[in-house]
């Protein structure tokens, strides 16, 4: 990782946002068409580049065609940043096929979640850039009033350095400084023992995920916790978890999940739960390189953007 990722330069008003799947395809049109117009209302122009009728498989294009697709948006001087229309399945399989090298001479923001996951870190780490971890085109429309004003603020360089969201559980106090790192707990498990593996010691690690079941959750983190990957964090903020729309499941999971880490997890470093992030409606964006602080007396998550290079 870079001592200093590079922040990529800031969106006006007008300026046009590339649009593509990385991974599977579109599942919903209307939630597609929906990001479409809240974009453009917001006040932006977007381009898209490949299939985005609704598909039946797991994988939107072949992985050269989506490397092809989020390359050709990237040399694109019209497209000023670019977010992901799903996550799925598929990032993965075309990590070797990016030019990390292209990404760093021409520094974008690369926005979305779930399994672009990949793809954010890897901006991180291979290109030195940040990027932002948030709503995707086709869950924008959902994310309500504070997910949709997180994004564009931050596209924008509007953002607020101290967030302070409503509803955090402190399972552990204590104060924290690293970069943010991470994303969907299922993707980053899969990236053990590659070349693709982020960089866990001294950072402050999001984790969230969608339809796993306890079990699946538990031994995921169990396998973070043998290999020493929880063993030196600066903070931990647990997004979202959730089963479905059985709400006192969704409940009775997170809590379950949240036992399991605070019998998993070092000591000496804060953790935090029901974070604003994830596969449901409250999906605030955080910058993925970027320094923070979370501080456990004052509950919040204070961003340093002295800790980055402006584009």
């Amino acid at each position: 990782m870079s001592d200093r990722p590079i922040l990529p330069p800031r969106l006006k008003r007008g300026d046009t946002i590339g649009l593509f799947c990385p991974a599977g395809p579109v599942r919903d049109v209307q939630r597609l068409q929906a990001g479409i117009k809240l974009i453009e209302d917001v006040g932006f122009a977007v381009k898209v580049r490949g299939p985005v009728e609704q598909g039946e498989g797991y994988l939107s294009d072949s992985d050269e065609r989506r490397a092809e697709h989020l390359h050709a948006l990237w040399s694109d001087e019209e497209v000023k940043a670019i977010l992901a229309i799903r996550g799925g399945y598929g990032c993965l399989r075309m990590v070797e096929q990016l030019d990390w090298e292209l990404f760093r001479r021409q520094p974008k923001f690369l926005v979305g979640f779930s399994d672009v996951t990949v793809l954010l870190n890897g901006l991180v780490d291979r290109s030195g850039l940040v990027a932002l971890h948030g709503p995707m085109v086709s869950t924008l429309a959902r994310s309500g009033e504070q997910g949709v004003a997180s994004l564009f603020s931050l596209l924008t360089g509007e953002f607020k350095e101290r967030i302070k969201p409503k509803g955090v559980e402190i399972l552990r106090g204590g104060t924290g400084r690293g970069r943010l790192v991470g994303g969907n707990l299922t993707t980053l498990v899969h990236l053990l023992a590659t070349p693709w593996e982020l960089a866990w010691d001294d950072c402050i690690l999001v984790l969230e995920d969608t339809g796993e079941p306890l079990y699946r959750i538990d031994r995921m983190l169990t396998q973070l916790a043998l290999g020493g990957r929880l063993q030196r964090l600066a903070g931990l903020v647990l997004g979202d978890f959730d089963t479905g729309t059985d709400e006192l499941a969704n409940l009775r999971l997170q809590e379950e999940v949240w036992s399991r880490v605070l019998e998993l997890a070092a000591p000496g470093y804060p953790i935090w739960a029901r974070f604003p992030l994830g596969h449901r409606e409250r999906n605030l964006t955080l910058p993925i390189g970027m320094e923070a602080v979370i501080d456990s007396s004052a509950g919040t998550l204070q961003l340093h953007p002295e800790s980055v290079t402006l584009a």
